[in-house]
């Protein structure tokens, strides 16, 4: 299970997931540049640290290196998701509580997403088995 992602190593992903494309570190620096003061060191320190604990891969071209992610943004919340869920107590409390969270919208794609599931042949229910 991942751990959680630090603050800036979460801004930092966030850019590459959204990117969808092998990035550099002076691509990263100048967009976090447009939220806050940040130096090409501590960048280059984080997306480093990145692909030592394994959440990106890189490629060198030329001095530099172009980095991209080895999982989607997805697959990270999922990870999360279960780990939280798999160190509950009572398992189906904490589903209970975490449905009561869910906005409309985010109903509305759990709904889908069960959808999707059962489409791929995932069994939910006992009724499903039959």
């Amino acid at each position: 299970m991942p751990r959680p992602l630090g603050e800036l190593e979460d801004a930092v992903m966030t850019r590459v997931w959204q990117w969808n494309r092998p990035v550099t570190v002076r691509e990263v620096l100048e967009d976090l540049r447009e939220e806050r003061q940040i130096a090409y060191t501590t960048v280059m320190t984080v997306m480093d640290n990145l692909h030592q604990k394994g959440w990106l891969r890189r490629e060198q071209e030329g001095r530099a290196y172009r980095y991209e992610p080895v999982s989607t943004r997805a697959a990270y919340a999922a990870a999360l998701m279960n780990d939280a869920w798999s160190h509950s107590d009572n398992p189906a409390a904490t589903l209970v509580a975490f449905f009561g969270m869910l906005s409309p919208e985010q109903a509305d794609a759990l709904r889908d997403a069960l959808r999707v599931s059962q489409l791929n042949g995932v069994r939910l229910t006992e009724a499903d088995e039959g």
